[in-house]
């Protein structure tokens, strides 16, 4: 079972989230500002943090940097009642992995929450499992019923970051900026240029498939 931890300094929101979360079988811990839950961090383990901003003692964006100075990868999500694109890029800037301005829907919050424990085993398992492939990081390579392929560094990534969200629409910026690293000085079309090389090695493959999102980007679809 899977252990969210709550932090938000209104009691009621804190008490509904609660009710919603372990309606779906999570369990639940509860703080009301950032140094409780640091606290609570230090005495339990937690899968997912779901994170008010604007708290007393410590908020949320300092709750976060002082979590990911920690080198701690726990998942974050960020739940806010600022909306402004400042105020998202200040909280990705301190290291939250998603962001949602309330009033959030149920739904939509339980399907982020469920993306975010599903990358973040994914990461820890350093493989992605679909059907008979597997992509495993360590070695860079993709197996298939016997066959391996070891690509290089970078087609490898792509090929890992886009199927870590299938579905999930990546602008060439953003995959840039993840695989190249925001300082590089290489064109985003290079991005065109490996998404082209990995169509071709895996052409044939019906596990799945990249796309290209007409005016936005890439996704990979699984079939399996």
């Amino acid at each position: 079972m899977f252990h969210i931890l709550v932090v938000d300094d209104d009691r009621s929101t804190r008490l509904f989230m609660r009710a919603l979360l372990e309606a779906e079988r999570y369990s639940v811990s509860l703080a009301q500002n950032g140094v409780e839950a640091l606290d609570v961090l230090e005495k339990q383990h937690v899968d997912l943090v779901v994170l008010d901003v604007m708290m007393p003692q410590m908020d949320g964006y300092e709750f976060t940097r002082q979590v990911r100075s920690a080198n701690n990868n726990l998942p974050i999500l960020m739940v806010s009642a600022k909306q402004l694109p400042a105020d998202r890029s200040r909280g990705f800037v301190a290291g939250t992995d998603d962001f949602m301005v309330k009033p959030v829907d149920e739904e939509e919050l339980l399907w982020r929450i469920k993306a975010l424990l599903r990358r973040a085993r994914i990461a820890s398992d350093r493989e992605i499992v679909i059907g008979p492939v597997t992509l495993a990081y360590d070695s860079l390579t993709v197996r298939r019923d016997g066959e391996e392929i070891q690509l290089p560094q970078k087609e490898f990534l792509l090929l890992y970051k886009l199927l870590s969200s299938p579905g999930k629409i990546f602008t060439r910026i953003e995959l840039m900026d993840e695989i190249w690293g925001a300082d590089s000085e290489t064109g985003w079309e290079t991005v065109t240029v490996h998404i082209g090389r990995l169509r071709r090695r895996f052409e044939g493959w019906t596990e799945f498939e990249l796309q290209a999102v007409r005016g936005l980007g890439y996704r990979a679809v699984k079939h399996v």
